[in-house]
């Protein structure tokens, strides 16, 4: 071999195209997993969106002028994780999620009607869905890896051919050899791993292969017996290894690339051997740089390979002359309409569509299943079925320009703002905070007149601070509420801002009513206690309709409602068989949910039955959790951790709970629990847990994508705890539509949400709908307890010398470009020579002035001589 010789692609450059075929706009993520987030076939690129569970559809050609419409498939109920387009039907994709499920989608053909779910669904497969491949010669074969174990699936008969699960840890890739023999994948045990699916489901060969088990990266080599792999040595560099399955006991060859922490994605054409490669425009096609590649017609099904033929899929031209014109389309799922060009494989004994076959009686001649048992929900459980629930289905905007073209929905709430208000609304030197309240307590309470704050001195000593007083409070100690235990959780009754309840760890609930204009001296007598719980309680909560109704949690698994009135427990709700994280009251008042360390969420009729109406799956973990009523009580949010450990936020239709979430959004990695608020007149929920300097804010819809994501608020230090306002408290002349109380080490500071808007002189009525008059009762403690039900009536927040935005008066468009020869039309051709001789004359000066040459002194006459 000659050491010196030079490669030909050696001056290849990687040139940008012009702006104008760029795909620009577009929102995409980023998110941690170890497929691709870009793919393309001969007609679509896919690329992973913003948006939990949807991935970005855009055509691979221009279209209508150069136009492409980009749009948003909704694929899945958690991330997409990785996706892969066949290599012979161009028009099905293949997607894998954390939810579990490997999805089978045909894109549609331009003009034709988008389908409204996936064709296929495979799984649940007990693990999320890390990486996928197709086949590389035989239609209908797909290999997905999930956890440690790859699935090798025959698409067609909707089974599983086997199933590859000597893996040691979590499978990071997978890659199949180019003539179909062979499967190779990398592990996070730091191992190479080779497998003929065929003859068994261990592993004939092994390899250590990089010394970090950080992402790593495996392909083959085309045909050849070779193998590159990328991932990272012992030093945390990037690194690159050439092996060789005849001799797989060590690299070939290693090639340190730098320290970047970034994963390298490995992109190898087996036609000219090249790790990277850029097209170049040329006048002739030169046969030396574009030898003939792998067809896109497969050489055998799901059937012919698992039965041993390994025919390989047929090398064609790319000289433009002499370019393949068959195509073909996988009859795994149906298509809307046959093609028109037919072909007939001899060799594989299986016929593409023509104009005389329709796809029902392709699929019968081939031994597939016909689309509709496909689509069938009775199938077992390793079946494919149609997609699950309403998360599922390919939505496209009809508007090029539209922002919703790219992103599919957005809120209105997108641009939201949070600032911190003005120093001389806090509230400093607050010392002796009690900062270990339970997770679930909030931390501290508040309406809008005073706070309630626990202290962490002893006796469950509370203090309670007027909001109309703010500023540094005295050196000296403040007047406090006694409660004699340690406080558990406390809160306001909305339909009484002087009566506070206060939880104790003595399993005693304590009514105290603070004094007009706040505390003066110490209270030391509570004005009612309540008793009946055995053990220690969690959480405290008021009813949002009816007067002098207070429900509790405890550690003795009950949830009790107590008459205030009368001081007396009237229902008692069992059911629960582990410790209670929360619970909250619908809307209207009706009904009570609550979710539990038993990984359940149950919702309760508490006048019906003392047992729970509705049970579902919850959160993983058993870390906490939270939960609240949002979309009108239609639905239900719930807050917690995954297995591991990463916070993420539920939604679940309320109706039917035993179904599971609709949608699962993660967020973050953190210790605390999500404290989520709702807003039910914007439909926006808060969240932020006790220690985080972020809050989330999405805007929550019944409709998918269900999370419209919101601009997040940021805080310089960590808060100590976070609570809302009632909606009365937002300023609406500067367009705020919450205000919060963020709780830091030593002091109180008010934040404002707001929506930056042009026309701030108006009242936005689009952003403030009438809202509930929560500080009245719709109807009694009784009247309640009796079966009635009462609605409060609502309000308008616009105030009276304030006009509603949609009353405005519409202004005519400023134009935006007057051109010169409107003005220059007004004046005749006289006045304007007139004007530009006198502007000439203007900068030449007044002609009677002496020259300056003038003014200069010289010599006399006499003196030349």
């Amino acid at each position: 071999m000659n050491r010196f010789k030079a490669s030909k692609f050696r001056h290849t450059e990687a040139r940008l195209p012009r702006r104008e075929a760029w795909i620009s706009g577009i929102r995409a993520g980023s998110v941690p997993s170890c497929g691709s987030h870009v793919k393309a076939s001969c007609r679509w690129i896919a690329f992973s969106a913003e948006a939990a569970g949807v991935l970005g559809i855009v055509p691979l050609e221009c279209q209508d002028g150069g136009k492409r419409t980009i749009s948003q498939l909704c694929c899945h109920s958690d991330v997409v994780t990785d996706f892969d387009f066949s290599p012979f039907d161009q028009l099905l994709l293949a997607t894998g999620s954390a939810d579990e499920t490997v999805k089978v989608w045909r894109l549609p053909e331009g003009g034709q009607d988008i389908p409204s779910g996936a064709g296929l669904t495979l799984g649940p497969g007990g693990a999320p869905v890390d990486t996928l491949q197709f086949h590389p010669t035989a239609d209908a074969v797909l290999a997905s890896g999930a956890g440690k174990r790859v699935t090798v699936w025959d698409l067609g008969q909707q089974q599983p051919l086997t199933v590859l699960d000597s893996h040691g840890d979590q499978l990071q890739s997978l890659t199949w050899k180019r003539d179909g023999h062979l499967l190779g994948t990398s592990c996070k045990d730091k191992k190479l791993r080779i497998f003929d699916p065929r003859a068994g489901p261990a592993a004939s060969q092994s390899v250590l292969g990089h010394d970090n088990n950080k992402d790593s990266r495996l392909l083959w080599m085309g045909s050849s017996d070779c193998l590159i792999s990328v991932g990272f040595s012992q030093m945390r560099e990037r690194e690159v290894k050439l092996w060789d399955t005849r001799r797989l006991s060590g690299a070939t060859l290693t090639m340190a690339l730098d320290t970047s922490p970034g994963v390298t994605i490995p992109l190898y054409d087996a036609d000219t051997g090249l790790l990277v490669l850029a097209g170049k425009s040329v006048q002739e096609f030169h046969e030396d740089l574009f030898p003939d590649c792998t067809g896109m017609l497969p050489a055998t099904d799901a059937q012919g390979w698992w039965a041993g033929d390994s025919q390989q899929v047929g090398r064609v031209s790319l000289h433009p002359a002499r370019r393949p014109t068959e195509t073909f389309t996988s009859p795994i799922i149906a298509g809307t309409v046959p093609t028109n060009a037919g072909h007939t494989d001899t060799d594989t004994g299986h016929t593409d569509t023509d104009t005389g076959h329709t796809d029902t009686d392709h699929s019968e001649a081939s031994g597939y299943s016909s689309p509709s048992s496909l689509a069938s929900p009775g199938s077992a459980a390793t079946s494919l079925s149609a997609s699950t629930g309403p998360s599922s289905g390919f939505a496209s905007s009809p508007s090029q320009k539209s922002l919703q073209s790219i992103l599919g929905p957005s809120s209105r709430f997108r641009h939201t703002q949070g600032r911190v208000l003005h120093r001389d609304l806090h509230l400093t030197n607050l010392r002796g905070l009690s900062l270990t309240t339970p997770g679930e307590s909030d931390g501290f309470c508040a309406n809008l007149q005073r706070v309630a704050l626990p202290l962490l001195s002893a006796g469950g000593q509370i203090a309670v601070l007027e909001l109309s007083k703010p500023g540094r409070l005295p050196d000296v100690a403040v007047p406090t509420i006694q409660n004699g235990v340690a406080v558990a959780d406390l809160t306001w009754d909305p339909f009484d801002p002087r009566r506070l309840a206060v939880a104790g760890e003595d399993a005693k609930i304590r009514l105290w009513r603070i004094p007009e204009g706040g505390l003066q001296e110490t209270l030391q007598e509570p004005e009612a206690v309540l008793r009946g719980h055995t053990e220690k309680i969690y959480s405290i909560r008021f009813h949002p309709t009816a007067s002098d109704l207070l429900v509790s949690s405890s550690y003795d698994m009950t949830v009790r409602i107590w008459e205030l009135s009368t001081g007396q427990e009237v229902l008692c709700l069992q059911g629960h068989t582990d410790q209670i994280f929360s619970m909250a009251w619908s809307p209207d008042g009706k009904k009570l949910a609550t979710v539990s360390k038993d990984g359940r969420i149950r919702i309760y009729e508490p006048r019906r039955s003392s047992q729970p109406q509705q049970e579902g799956p919850g959160p993983e973990g058993g870390r906490g959790a939270r939960l609240v009523w949002v979309c009108g009580g239609d639905y239900i949010l719930v807050s917690g951790f995954d297995s591991r450990s990463e916070r993420r936020i539920l939604l679940y239709r309320a109706q039917a709970l035993s179904e599971g979430p609709l949608s699962v959004l993660g967020l973050d990695v953190a210790p605390s629990t999500l404290l989520p608020f709702y807003d039910e007149d914007t439909s926006v929920v808060f969240l932020t847990g006790k220690g985080d300097t972020r809050v989330f804010l999405y805007e929550v819809t019944p409709e998918p994508p269900y999370f419209l994501e919101c601009n997040s608020f940021t805080s310089n230090e960590p808060h100590k705890g976070f609570v809302f306002l009632p909606k009365t408290a937002c300023e609406v002349r500067d367009v705020e539509f919450a205000r919060a109380l963020r709780l830091g080490q030593s002091s109180l500071e008010p934040v404002a949400f707001h929506v930056p808007r042009v026309k701030k002189e108006y009242f936005q009525d689009d952003l403030y709908p009438p809202t509930r008059v929560w500080w009245e009762p719709a109807l009694g403690a009784g009247a309640w307890l009796d079966g009635q039900d009462g609605q409060q009536r609502r309000a308008s927040l616009r105030p009276a010398d304030m006009v509603p935005v949609s009353e405005a008066p519409k202004e005519a468009p400023a134009r935006k470009f007057v051109p010169a020869s409107v003005y220059l039309e007004e004046k005749t051709d006289e006045q304007k020579k007139e004007e530009l001789l006198s502007a000439m004359v203007a900068r030449l000066g007044n002609r009677d002035d002496p020259l300056p040459q003038d003014s200069f002194e010289g010599v006399d006459e006499d003196e030349w001589d």
